[in-house]
């Protein structure tokens, strides 16, 4: 028994120090800085409400951190779908105008690498607004600074929660340079081909209810022929 009890500390505390180490280690999933917010061209910035309580739609297997909104939605249990979830929100512009509607699909990525700092989500975007046209938006994103840095601390404190001021971008792909592929679907915005960026703002996340208070945000490139054709 007294072999049993020592082999049992010594795996605990062999756990511990390599999540401690995945934790700490600042050579994981480095924050970079978005090659959108230094180009020369001109950016749209598009902002929603990223609390599932708070959106239009939300809606996941049912058994996820994040409760399904309103409570009677459908939920995604089937198996090709289980890993999947759904939301809709407002979109609003630069100035907090609604500009629009946008639908989000994500799902956990096949790619994770937790040992290299990636916890990868695939998701898309479909975004109408209304006198302009339709985008899609592409794109890997990594969560694992996101952990790191809010979801553990709350999970650790005793309070299971967090609260404070957190910003990272969360794009992470396809392109070479860690952005979101934008395509153009309809009116002005027809056509379009170009890089975008999606970066979350985390004031507050319970370790039991998931977001709290957040903000997520959308930086995209606009080609100048697009730029004068959607400011007219």
């Amino acid at each position: 028994m007294k072999y049993l009890l020592v082999l049992a500390a010594g795996v605990l505390f062999g756990v511990t120090l390599f999540v401690a180490a995945m934790i700490y280690n600042p050579f994981m999933a480095e924050r970079r800085l978005s090659p959108i917010s230094v180009t020369d061209a001109e950016v749209m910035s598009l902002t929603y409400v990223n609390v599932p309580s708070e959106s239009i739609i939300f809606t996941n297997d049912g058994e996820s951190r994040q409760q399904p909104h309103p409570a009677k939605v459908l939920q995604l249990w089937e198996a090709p779908i289980r890993l999947t979830s759904m939301m809709t929100s407002v979109m609003r512009d630069a100035r907090g105008r609604t500009a629009g509607i946008g639908v989000k699909f994500s799902s956990r990525s096949e790619r994770t690498r937790l040992l290299n700092g990636e916890a990868l989500v695939d998701s898309t975007w479909y975004i109408h607004l209304p006198g302009r046209g339709s985008l899609f938006i592409e794109q890997s994103e990594n969560y694992w600074p996101f952990f790191r840095e809010v979801a553990f601390p709350a999970w650790r404190s005793s309070g299971n929660n967090w609260k404070g001021t957190w910003l990272g971008d969360m794009s992470a792909g396809p392109g070479a340079l860690g952005t979101a592929r934008v395509t153009g679907g309809s009116g002005t915005l027809r056509g379009l081909a170009t890089q975008g960026v999606e970066s979350l703002s985390a004031r507050a996340y319970s370790a039991e209810k998931g977001l709290v208070a957040a903000e997520g945000r959308l930086l995209i490139e606009l080609p100048s022929i697009v730029a004068d054709d959607t400011s007219q």
